[in-house]
């Protein structure tokens, strides 16, 4: 629940962020000089891919919370089994040992959304967040019924 605040409350600020630099955009261009008019076109530009990076992410998001709902309602959701340090950090060998797990029950059914899922999970409890972020894209595609980007 704490991330899900946090994440609502960046996507406002950003949100507030986008509508403050594009009413600066605008403001440029409508002074009509060529040179703010190019500079009001470039301040545009900023909030459109921050909007879209925005966008894509939350859909991301959203899209891995259905995956994680439909895996718990089916009692698939990967157990804890790691060991934690005593300030409750993941201890780096029992993150790598249920990796090793993961992905060999991967690529035993390299189709299958489920196994791919369990190994994103595995991916992020050994902070690995741009492999875990593929495995998780890929899990989404599999689940939809899309090829999945290599």
């Amino acid at each position: 629940m704490r991330a899900k605040i946090s994440y609502a409350v960046t996507a406002a600020v950003l949100v507030f962020y986008f509508v403050l630099v594009g009413s600066r955009g605008v403001m440029l261009i409508q002074s009509g000089t060529l040179l703010t008019v190019t500079f009001g076109v470039a301040v545009l530009i900023l909030p459109v891919i921050g909007v879209w990076f925005l966008w894509q992410n939350t859909r991301f998001v959203h899209k891995a919370n259905q995956l994680a709902a439909e895996l718990a309602a089916e009692g698939g959701l990967p157990v804890d089994e790691l060991v934690r340090t005593p300030s409750g950090r993941i201890d780096r060998d029992s993150a790598d040992e249920v990796f090793a797990r993961r992905k060999a029950e991967t690529e035993a059914a390299p189709g299958d959304w489920r196994s791919w899922f369990r190994l994103a999970v595995a991916y992020h409890d050994a902070r690995d967040t741009p492999r875990a972020r593929k495995a998780m894209q890929r899990a989404i595609a599999l689940h939809e019924g899309r090829q999945p980007a290599t």
